[in-house]
Order: C-alpha cells, then sequence, then structure tokens
C-alpha cells in the first residue's frame, strides 16, 4: 500500500467506528513502509491490513478490514496469509476481537490477557506534579530505552513521528535526573487518547495521565488499559472511566520479554 492508500484505510476504519487518532495513517506509515496491504479486485480495494515489522524478531498486525460487501468470499484470509508471509519468522502480535479468538487460534495465534478501553470525562489536576514536563528533543535517548523496556523492540521511526504529530502532547517524568516514564496523548476523530502510559509504578503513571489531561477538561479521554496490570485498570477507574471495549492480545510465539507492570496504556490497537 502507499502512503495514500493507508488514508483509505484508516478512511474505512472510521466508517467502522473505529475512532483512529487524526494522525494516525501518517505515523503508522513510518513505522514501515512497506508493511501496508491491500486486497485488490476489478481495480479496487477490497480489503487492507497491516504488519508492521519492528526488527527482524517482532512484527505487529492490525487495521484489518474487509469491505461489508465482499465479506464471507475468502479475501481476508488471503490478505493475512500475504502479511504474514511478509512477517516471516518473527514473533508476530495482534489486537483481536473477543468474538474471533477461536479463528485467530486456528491460524497460530494464542491468547494471553485482554487490553480493554476505558473511556471517561477529563479532568484537570488540583496541582500538578513538579518532576512532569514536556518531552523534548534531547529526551529521545532515553526515552527509546525506556520504551524498550515495555514494547518488544525499538520503534524509533515510530517514537519520532508519534511525537511529532500535530494536535499531541509528551509528556516525561524525571526526578534525580532519572526518567521513571513517559505518555502521549493524541487527538482523535472524537476526544483524546493516552497511549502510550508507561511508568514504573503507579503513583507515577498517575501524574502522568493527570498532567495530560489539564488542557482539555471536559472533553473525552481514553486509555487502553492491559488487564494483566492490575494496577493500570485501577487507574482507571479510580479516575472515574468505564470500561467500553476489550480485546485479546495474542501472539504467534509466545509472550515478549517485557515489563508488564510498567504498561498503564498501550499505544495503539493497531500497531501494538
Amino acid at each position: 500500500m502507499t502512503a495514500a492508500d493507508v488514508q483509505t484505510a484508516t478512511g474505512w476504519a472510521a466508517r467502522e467506528g473505529w475512532n483512529l487518532g487524526v494522525n494516525d495513517a501518517d505515523c503508522f506509515f513510518r513505522a514501515d513502509p512497506n508493511g501496508f496491504f491491500k486486497g485488490v479486485l476489478d481495480g479496487q480495494i477490497i480489503a487492507t491490513g497491516s504488519a508492521v515489522c519492528y526488527d527482524d524478531a517482532y512484527a505487529f498486525c492490525g487495521l484489518y478490514i474487509v469491505a461489508p460487501e465482499h465479506r464471507g468470499g475468502g479475501h481476508g484470509l488471503a490478505l493475512t496469509k500475504a502479511r504474514l508471509e511478509y512477517c516471516g519468522d518473527r514473533n508476530v502480535g495482534i489486537d483481536g476481537v473477543l468474538e474471533n479468538v477461536k479463528i485467530y487460534e486456528r491460524i497460530g495465534y494464542e491468547a494471553f490477557y485482554e487490553n480493554c478501553r476505558f473511556e471517561g470525562e477529563a479532568r484537570a489536576p488540583a496541582q500538578g506534579s513538579e518532576h512532569v514536563r514536556a518531552l523534548k528533543p534531547d529526551d529521545f535517548d532515553a526515552i527509546r530505552c525506556y520504551d524498550r523496556q515495555c514494547f518488544p523492540a525499538y520503534r524509533d521511526a515510530f517514537l519520532k513521528a508519534w511525537f511529532g504529530q500535530t494536535f499531541a502532547r509528551a509528556v516525561v517524568f524525571e526526578k534525580d535526573g532519572r526518567v521513571m516514564g513517559y505518555a502521549v496523548r493524541r487527538k482523535c476523530l472524537k476526544g483524546y487518547k493516552v497511549g502510550p502510559l508507561f511508568s514504573d509504578n503507579m503513583d507515577v503513571a498517575e501524574c502522568l495521565f493527570d498532567a495530560l489531561q489539564s488542557d482539555i477538561e471536559g472533553d473525552l479521554i481514553i486509555l487502553d488499559t492491559p488487564e494483566n496490570n492490575a494496577d493500570a485498570v485501577r487507574l482507571a477507574k479510580k479516575r472515574g472511566m468505564k470500561k467500553v471495549f476489550a480485546t485479546a492480545r495474542m501472539y504467534q510465539k509466545g509472550l515478549p520479554d517485557i515489563t508488564a507492570g510498567q504498561i498503564f496504556g498501550i499505544t495503539t490497537f493497531e500497531l501494538g
């Protein structure tokens, strides 16, 4: 797929009710320009899907949509086979809709936990933390290393696009010269999503999450939390958020060796 095709795919996602970020198409494409696939019939795109290869060992598949009028004809399976062939011998992850878990298991995926979407009303904190500040370009090396503790691969191209997108805020928690967490908020078709939200502990995560609400009080705020981090779910509930959706986080070659306790909000359902 071309960059323009990815824009088409995110447009389809919006039509399906997916609340993507306003800059997601560009950021996604930069993660792996070769990792986006389309099914074409009679010159028309009828299916889309991504297979972003982050390094030689890890990939993530998402953005999978078949045009409604072409569902049930095997086009989606053909696209999935092409994507998995592109991923090669890598461990491949997905966030699968719960009702289709059995289908994904038949093509080699195994479910490990759920990622739960929480929504609520943004509330400005009464007092911010002195340790939270805006992320600066000079922070990149430290942030990429911190990110790698919580994500199965380095993802420099994606992070640079993610941090630099318009209508977004990125903050870092730093104490005594040490990064203890960071978070990004981006504007979506409806409201704002926070992701990733990675931190050493719940206290730091709360400070980061609250800082990203200070200028959008009253708007919709969204956090996708992994249920295998009980503190992440507790944070969302503590902020009065309601669970509205969930996916199954699935992998083909086992659970990656990352620090689950530091993941308070995943980056996206589409790219992991």
